[in-house]
C-alpha cells in the first residue's frame, strides 16, 4: 500500500509541475488579452467573409431588371457548374420497376434506375388512382433524417401528394437508405456512422480531384426527374420541386441548375451566409461548396437563378437554420421579385417549430403547389396516410445496393476521375512552386513584421524568451524562442511547428536546444492553445474532420487552413532571420503531425528554409482518395489539388535541399514503415537523384524510445 501511495503522490506531484510548467509556455493563462485567443481562427476567417458578403450586397442593390436578374442565376449556374466539376454525360437509365404497393387512393411503384452507367439508384414513385392523366408531378428530394425513403415524414407527405392528384418521386440520396457509400455488413450499418459524416468523408476525396460530393447528389436528382418526365402518366408542364433540410438544398439546387421545374418550396434550409456565420457555420460537405463567399453569392442567388417562377420558403422560427437569416433572404428576393413584376410568385411561410416537414409546412406546401400548378386553393386536411414498412418499400432484395447489385460507388466514380486529374499534373518545379502559392491562397506578407516579448524563463543551459508576432492583421502567434546560454556567435535554428502546440512539444524542443540550436516553436493559428475547442469523443464530426469549420470557411472566402498556416510559419522565418544570434543561412523548419503538411508548403513558397523535417505527416493526398475513410485530414486538404501536384511532388521541388520524412502516416493516422513511403515517394528519390543529391533526402522510421536529436542529427547539426 505505501508503494502505491508514494507512487500516486509522485504521479500527483509529475501532474502539477507539468501543469505549471505548461502555464508557464502558454500565453492565454496569464495574460488578460489572450484569453479569448482560441476564437481568433473563426474570428478571422468570418470577419473576411462578411466583408465579401457586404460587397455582394452593394453590388445587387439595383438588382431591378428582368435582365439582371437572369443575369445574375447564369452567373450562379456558371459559379455551381464549375464548383462541382461539371456533370457526367447522360447515360441510359435502365430504369425498372421491380415491385408494386396497393393503396386505396394511390399505388407505389419500386424503381431501380442507373443515375451514370452501373450507379444505381433506389427509389418510390407514387401514383394516384383518381382523376385522370397526365398529372402534375412533384419530385421529392430527401433530408438527412433516418431511413431514407422510408421516414414515416416522407411516407406521409408523398402519400398525401398522391391522395391530392400528384405524381410524387423520392430516391434515397447517397449515405441514406438502400444507398450507403460505406456500408459495413457486419455492423449493418455505415461504418461513419451519420449521413452527413459520410457526405464529407466523400466530399472531402471529391474535393481533392477537383470536383464536389454534390456533382454525384445533384446529378441523381437531375436523372431522378429524366425518369418522372418519362412517365406517360406526368404532364411535363406542371413539375415542382420541394424537400426538408438536404431535400431544401436540393430544391434549391435543381431549380437552380434545371429549368423543366416550374415551382419551388425548399423547407428548412434557406437563410443567409451571415447568419449562418454568426450561428452555425458551414455545414457537411454537400451543402458548402468552396470560393463561394469569394465569388460573392448568397442564398438569395438560387432565387434569382428560378426567377420569375414560383419559389416559396418554408422556415421554422426555431430552427437551427437560423430564421433570422431566412428573413433577410426574404426580403432581399421579395424586392427583387417585385422589380420584376412578379411578386405574387415569391412566398414565405413561417412556422413556430423546430427543424424538419412539420404538418404547417407541409399543409403550406400543397396549397403552394396546387396553387401554381393545378391553379387552385388547396385548404384540405392533411390525408391519413397508410404506412409501408422499411421491407415493404425497399427496391432490393437485401435493402443495401452494395449488397444486392454491387456496381460502381462514389468511391470507385471518384477513383476514375482521379486518374483523369492525374493527367494534367505540372512536371517543372518552378511552374508548380509558383501554382502551389496560387491554389492554396498563399499571399507572401508586405510588411515589417511586428512582434512583441512578454518575459524569459530560465532554465539549465538555455533560456526561453516567450514573444507574440502578428503573422497578418487579426493572427498573432504565440512562440517560445528557446537560446542556448553557451557559444558565442550566430546558431543554427530550427522553426517548430507541431499538431499540438508549442507546450506539448516543449520536451523535443529542449532536446534541440541542449544541442546546440536556437528552437522557435509555435502555435501556428489553430495549434496548441489557439485551437479552437472541441471534444472529438462527444461529437463524432470532429472526430473525423477537427476544425471543420474554420476550414471550410477559409474555402469558402478563397483560403485554406494550409495555406494560411504557411504563412504563420514563413513570418516566423522572418523572425529569425532578423535575429542576431541566428545564421540566417541556417534556417530549418521541422514540422510534426498537422503541423507537418503546412511545414511542407511553407518550405515549397519560401526558399530561406535549407532543410525540412516532416515527423508523422499524411503520406499523399491520393492516399485519401484510396482509403475509404480518413480522420484528422480535413485541414490538409487543397481543393483541386490532384489536378496539380500530390505531396511526393512537392518534396519533389525541394531538391537539393535537405529533407527528413520520418513515420510517415496513412489518413487514419497509422504509422507507415519507411520502405512503404519510400515506393509512394518514388518520384521525389529520383528528384533528388537528378539534382545528384540523394543524400538530401532522408525517408526514416523513429522508434518510440529514440530521442528527437538521434533521429535528426543530421538536421540539428547546425552545418
Amino acid at each position: 500500500m505505501r508503494s502505491v501511495y508514494i507512487a500516486s503522490m509522485l504521479t500527483c506531484l509529475f501532474a502539477v509541475s507539468t501543469a505549471a510548467q505548461e502555464s508557464e509556455l502558454n500565453f492565454a493563462s496569464g495574460l488578460e488579452q489572450f484569453h479569448d485567443i482560441r476564437m481568433m481562427l473563426p474570428k478571422y476567417v468570418k470577419n473576411i467573409g462578411y466583408r465579401m458578403l457586404a460587397e455582394r450586397k452593394n453590388q445587387l442593390e439595383h438588382l431591378t431588371t428582368i435582365e439582371d436578374v437572369k443575369k445574375r442565376g447564369a452567373y450562379l449556374r456558371e459559379r455551381m457548374l464549375a464548383d462541382v466539376g461539371g456533370f457526367p454525360e447522360k447515360t441510359a437509365l435502365n430504369a425498372r420497376v421491380v415491385g408494386t404497393l396497393e393503396r386505396s387512393k394511390y399505388r407505389i411503384e419500386k424503381i431501380l434506375f442507373e443515375s451514370q452507367p452501373h450507379f444505381y439508384v433506389t427509389a418510390n414513385l407514387y401514383l394516384p388512382k383518381t382523376g385522370q392523366p397526365p398529372y402534375p408531378a412533384i419530385l421529392f428530394p430527401l433530408g438527412h433524417e433516418r431511413g431514407g425513403k422510408t421516414n414515416p415524414t416522407w411516407q406521409q407527405m408523398l402519400g398525401s401528394l398522391a391522395t391530392k392528384g400528384f405524381v410524387a418521386l423520392t430516391w434515397d440520396p447517397i449515405g441514406q437508405g438502400e444507398r450507403l457509400q460505406l456500408y459495413d455488413e457486419d455492423l449493418r450499418e455505415s461504418k461513419v456512422g451519420d449521413s452527413t459524416t459520410e457526405h464529407t468523408l466523400i466530399g472531402t476525396q471529391t474535393l481533392l480531384v477537383g470536383d464536389h460530393v454534390a456533382r454525384y447528389t445533384i446529378w441523381d436528382g437531375i436523372r431522378a426527374l429524366d425518369y418522372l418526365l418519362s412517365r406517360k402518366e406526368v404532364d411535363p408542364a406542371r413539375v415542382g420541386l420541394t424537400g426538408n433540410s438536404g431535400g431544401g438544398t436540393h430544391t434549391a439546387y435543381i431549380a437552380a441548375l434545371d429549368d423543366r421545374i416550374k415551382v419551388a418550396a425548399p423547407s428548412c434550409y434557406i437563410t443567409s451566409w451571415r447568419l449562418m456565420l454568426q450561428t452555425i457555420g458551414p455545414q457537411d460537405g454537400e451543402q458548402t461548396f468552396p470560393l463561394w463567399l469569394q465569388d460573392g453569392i448568397d442564398y438569395p442567388d438560387y432565387l434569382y437563378a428560378f426567377a420569375p417562377k414560383p419559389y416559396l420558403l418554408l422556415s421554422a422560427i426555431r430552427d437551427f437554420f437560423p430564421i433570422a437569416g431566412a428573413r433577410e433572404t426574404y426580403a432581399e428576393a421579395e424586392k427583387v421579385y417585385s422589380a420584376i413584376g412578379a411578386k405574387e410568385k415569391i412566398g414565405m411561410f413561417e412556422a413556430d417549430d423546430g427543424h424538419g416537414y412539420n404538418k404547417g409546412r407541409r399543409l403550406a406546401a400543397y396549397d403552394w403547389l396546387a396553387r401554381w400548378l393545378k391553379g387552385t386553393e388547396d385548404k384540405t386536411p392533411e390525408p391519413e396516410i397508410e404506412m409501408s414498412t422499411p421491407e415493404e418499400l425497399r427496391a432490393t432484395p437485401t435493402g443495401q445496393v452494395a449488397t444486392s447489385l454491387g456496381g460502381e460507388s462514389v468511391f470507385t466514380l471518384n477513383q476514375k476521375r482521379l486518374e483523369q486529374a492525374k493527367a494534367t499534373r505540372i512536371k517543372n518545379p518552378e511552374e508548380l512552386a509558383r501554382k502551389v502559392q496560387k491554389v492554396i491562397g498563399y499571399e507572401a506578407p508586405n510588411a515589417p513584421l511586428q512582434q512583441n516579448p512578454y518575459g524569459t524563463l530560465s532554465r539549465s543551459g538555455y533560456h526561453i524568451e516567450r514573444l507574440i508576432y502578428e503573422s497578418e492583421p487579426g493572427i498573432v502567434i504565440p512562440s517560445l524562442l528557446y537560446v542556448p546560454d553557451a557559444g558565442a556567435g550566430k546558431k543554427a535554428a530550427v522553426l517548430m511547428v507541431t499538431g499540438d502546440g508549442k507546450a506539448d512539444s516543449a520536451s523535443e524542443a529542449e532536446q534541440f536546444v541542449k544541442a546546440g540550436v536556437i528552437v522557435l516553436s509555435i502555435d501556428a493559428r489553430g495549434f496548441g492553445e489557439s485551437r479552437v475547442s472541441t471534444d472529438v469523443n462527444s461529437r463524432d464530426f470532429d472526430h473525423y474532420f477537427g476544425d471543420f469549420d474554420s476550414a471550410m470557411t477559409a474555402l469558402m472566402i478563397g483560403k485554406t487552413m494550409v495555406g494560411m498556416r504557411a504563412l504563420d510559419i514563413t513570418r516566423g522565418v522572418d523572425l529569425l532571420s532578423a535575429r542576431q544570434e541566428v545564421d540566417a543561412n541556417k534556417i530549418y523548419v521541422y514540422g510534426k503531425d498537422q503541423g507537418a503538411v503546412p511545414a511542407l508548403y511553407a518550405a515549397v513558397v519560401d526558399r530561406r528554409i535549407r532543410k525540412v523535417a516532416l515527423a508523422n505527416m499524411l503520406s499523399s493526398y491520393e492516399s485519401i482518395v484510396k482509403n475509404r475513410v480518413h480522420r484528422q485530414v480535413f485541414e490538409a486538404i487543397v481543393p483541386g489539388a490532384l489536378k496539380i501536384y500530390d505531396l511526393p511532388d512537392l518534396v519533389a521541388t525541394l531538391a537539393p535541399r535537405e529533407v527528413w520524412i520520418i513515420n510517415g502516416t496513412d489518413p487514419l493516422g497509422h504509422e507507415l514503415p519507411a520502405s512503404e513511403i519510400s515506393k509512394e515517394y518514388s518520384r521525389a528519390l529520383d528528384a533528388f537523384r537528378q539534382a545528384k543529391a540523394e543524400e538530401s533526402i532522408h525517408i526514416r522510421d523513429r522508434r518510440f524510445e529514440e530521442d528527437v536529436t538521434t533521429t535528426y542529427r543530421e538536421f540539428a547539426d547546425g552545418r
